[in-house]
């Protein structure tokens, strides 16, 4: 019997596309699959905005922890990567056998713990057999993953909300999803990858030296976590706050899931013109600006241009983020992901608590969207100093 095949005979198109369906499941999901259902889980179980808040920082807290464990720990990254897509498919269907607050709490945790490793350690794994093949879509496609997943959750939502279906059958039908997709690219993950021996990654732990470069992509970074989570957590519940009507309404993250998925590979086309620095810069700015949109303009009309302008830009960010890090980490490229994973996770735990503590008397988020587009322009300006 032969042993599982070297990564290198797998075709880099197979490579992409596992990365896309692993980021699918891990983001999509794993930690996004939330906000589709929120409004569901309003409506069936009662759940109020301040306990909505509470249950996407939970998620939160464990992608932090994933984060920051990922940066010390040798396990191999196929273990991690198929390890943490199983958790996600488990935590996801107990979201639909549990109907209590704490329950639910500890499994939005666990998802999020495995959603960053999934990140961490499948963006580093593809990137790096990716980066030197002169073909900048196959990146793309991985980061298209994120997009893909929030529009493939946000249409089973739709479909369930139209057929009157409870928030538990839409977590359960996610969950089967999510360990169908795991079981289709599990062989992709099966390649030779020994970890590191310990002495050499004590050494590695020890010698990674930070310089201002790698903080600023950190702190930028975490700005771009607390500035991006209001809308992303929100979005669909702004959405009905207009429109009381779920095949309206429903749509709004479906079309952000899109925004992002097709944003990708315009970045990867954008990059030979402008850089991935300004793209990050112009990201935020273009974020911010959408974040006001609903401000000004109510109406499903203002939500879905926000819709659109956050959607098209947060994808865009993530991957040029982790493309800067691999760039300025170079070898130690995956422990600066982390560190940045970390911020941003720190800003996203921040972020929707700041939102449910800001919300006006009327249900208003103008005051929390306003505070997340000065985080945001301020980054920006940052960067581009």
């Amino acid at each position: 019997m032969t042993g599982p095949a070297d990564t290198r005979d797998v075709a880099p198109t197979i490579v992409a596309l596992a990365g896309l369906a692993a980021l699918a499941v891990a983001i999509g999901i794993g930690r996004f699959a939330f906000t589709p259902i929120l409004p569901m889980m309003q409506a069936d179980a009662g759940l109020s905005i301040r306990a909505g808040a509470w249950l996407a920082s939970a998620n939160y807290v464990g992608y932090l922890v994933g984060a920051i464990l990922a940066i010390a720990v040798g396990i191999r990254p196929r273990t991690a990567i198929r390890g943490a897509l199983i958790t996600i498919g488990v935590a996801t269907l107990g979201m639909g056998f549990l109907h209590d607050l704490g329950g639910w709490l500890v499994l939005r945790a666990v998802a999020g713990f495995a959603s960053a490793w999934v990140l961490v350690f499948g963006s580093a794994w593809c990137l790096a057999r990716l980066a030197t093949l002169g073909r900048p879509l196959l990146p793309s496609a991985v980061f298209a993953g994120t997009g893909s997943g929030i529009t493939a959750a946000g249409v089973f939502c739709l479909v369930f909300m139209h057929r009157e279906a409870t928030s538990a059958q839409a977590w359960i039908g996610l969950g089967v999803l999510s360990l169908a997709a795991t079981a289709a690219i599990w062989p992709v993950f099966s390649a030779h990858d020994d970890a590191p021996r310990t002495r050499d990654r004590d050494r590695i732990v020890r010698g990674y030296q930070w310089n201002a470069e790698a903080r600023l992509l950190a702190i930028c970074y975490g700005a771009f976590g607390f500035g991006y989570i209001i809308p992303a957590t929100f979005l669909p519940v702004l959405a009905r706050r207009v429109v009381s009507d779920p095949a309206i309404f429903g749509w709004a993250w479906p079309v952000f899931g899109a925004a992002a998925a097709l944003s990708t590979f315009a970045a990867a086309l954008s990059r030979r013109f402008i850089g991935a620095r300004r793209l990050w810069i112009a990201g935020h700015v273009i974020m911010a600006a959408g974040l006001v949109i609903p401000i000004v303009w109510a109406g499903i009309t203002g939500i879905v241009l926000a819709a659109l302008s956050v959607g098209g830009t947060f994808m865009v960010v993530t991957m040029v983020g982790m493309q800067e890090a691999q760039r300025v980490g170079g070898t130690e490229a995956r422990r600066l992901m982390a560190a940045m994973t970390s911020a941003f996770a720190a800003g996203q735990i921040v972020g929707p608590l700041a939102a449910g503590y800001l919300v006006g008397p009327d249900g208003s988020f103008s005051a929390a969207l306003l505070l997340a587009a000065f985080c945001l322009a301020a980054s920006a300006y940052a960067l581009a100093r």
